[in-house]
């Protein structure tokens, strides 16, 4: 398959891309600022309210925290969904003239729970991108260090440190596009209560009206993924202002099609429990690759999926296809039987045969890598474009014991690149009908 990627990513500073084959995976905990774990993702939208609520009906995450009219924010409306460890803020704006005129002598400051929110950009991203992820928040031992360094490294600053109610600093640095790497730090309560949870100033706890089956399994966020013009940039970019390590990467020629494909590669923090994933397409294939296509629709850079972690995958899968036509979302169609029949030998070793069988029956694709194994499934685009999705995975294995107790290593089973092609081929077909109406449509104008 032909890369006109190559000399790009052979030249950008600090990476070379080798493929998943000579790949060698090292962790040289070379992390420029103390990184712990994803701690939320904000999406931009149109009406949070109403997408909050099938984001939750969706994926099981029920309504935790609110920051609208009704907490006094004139600015912006954001809900906060939780499932597990996993946080989603959804924020759509107020009218900028109902937030001015709000601001008075005594608080003339504005009444976001967000600082950072801006109109002027909240309505350019939109404009530009629809639905989809703002901000990716991780959280870091001190949120005014994390910022000062990575500028001192070369990062795009987005919004220096800004202390909230002496409990929380936030700072912002650009990832990729119009994406915001947000760095969220706690200062230490000295009267903590162990009965509460508290997420950021400015957002008042909902008590939960929602059916007690709500809950899917979704538990937290196990990588992002994002779409750049050039990877071998991107990389550079965000590993010299983190000092993320590589974690892995693929080539066209192993994760692609006949037709068309993708170049990859993810970086991750020294504990790898924050995975961040970035791909470019590939040109000169039969096909134009479907990274492109996400570029041309998007309109540059961001995030192309999040990949949720489930407790049970069949569980939540089961739930989820339940939801689909409610309201919910639907997944890309399951691969043919010959794919179940071609992993059936090797996949014994860690599935049942019932598990198998559950596999094929909702559309469940496994992979594996030296240390564990990956069952992963993709749903269609979220929104209007065919931009942002989100995959659903379990992973199996790789459990390693410390004197805290138990856990798994970040990425035991890999990230399914003996299943990407199977991901294309789903968008091919998708993208085939959607030509085919085309071609029908000027053959009746004609």
């Amino acid at each position: 398959m032909a890369n006109q990627n190559d000399n790009a990513n052979a030249t950008a500073a600090g990476f070379k891309l080798v493929g998943f084959s000579k790949f060698v995976r090292t962790n040289p905990r070379s992390d420029r600022f103390g990184v712990r774990r994803f701690h939320h993702v904000e999406f931009w939208c149109g009406d949070a309210t109403n997408t909050a609520r099938r984001f939750s009906w969706g994926l099981g995450m029920p309504l935790v925290a609110k920051s609208d009219l009704s907490t006094g924010n004139l600015s912006h409306a954001s809900y906060l969904l939780r499932s597990g460890d996993l946080r989603f803020i959804f924020t759509a704006p107020y009218s900028p003239s109902i937030a001015a005129a709000g601001a008075t002598a005594d608080s003339p400051s504005s009444s976001a729970a967000i600082p950072t929110f801006d109109h002027s950009t909240f309505l350019s991203f939109f404009s530009a991108h629809g639905l989809g992820v703002r901000a990716i928040a991780v959280e870091v031992d001190d949120a005014e260090l994390a910022f000062a360094t990575s500028v001192a490294h070369g990062a795009k600053p987005f919004s220096p440190p800004l202390t909230l109610e002496d409990r929380v600093v936030l700072s912002e640095v650009t990832l990729y596009g119009d994406v915001v790497l947000r760095y969220v730090s706690y200062k230490p309560d000295p009267n903590p209560d162990p009965s509460s949870w508290f997420f950021l100033p400015g957002f008042e706890p909902v008590t939960s009206t929602e059916p007690n089956d709500l809950d899917l399994g979704i538990r937290r966020l196990d990588h992002v993924a994002g779409n750049v013009a050039r990877l071998g940039q991107a990389v550079s970019y965000v590993k010299g202002f983190t000092g993320f390590h590589e974690f892995a990467e693929f080539t066209a020629e192993e994760v692609g099609t006949s037709e068309s494909g993708l170049n990859s590669a993810i970086l991750a923090n020294n504990d790898e429990t924050v995975l961040i994933g970035m791909n470019e397409p590939v040109f000169g294939t039969k096909r134009r690759s479907q990274i492109q296509t996400y570029l041309e629709h998007n309109e540059g850079p961001g995030v192309q999926h999040l990949a949720l972690s489930s407790e049970n995958i069949f569980e939540t899968l089961r739930g989820m296809r339940s939801r689909s036509g409610l309201g919910g979302f639907e997944f890309v169609p399951s691969p043919p039987p010959t794919y179940y029949k071609n992993i059936e030998k090797w996949a014994r070793d860690v599935l049942t045969e019932a598990q198998l069988k559950e596999c094929e029956e909702l559309g469940v694709l496994v992979d594996k890598d030296d240390e564990g194994t990956l069952l992963q499934i993709f749903t269609k685009p979220l929104g209007d474009r065919p931009t942002i999705f989100i995959e659903i995975i379990q992973r199996v294995g790789c459990i390693t014991k410390t004197d805290e107790g138990k856990y798994q290593k970040g990425g035991c089973g890999g990230f399914g690149k003996g299943n990407v092609s199977e991901l294309f081929k789903s968008i091919e077909e998708y993208e085939k009908t959607l030509e085919a109406k085309k071609v029908v449509e000027k053959s009746t104008a004609a």
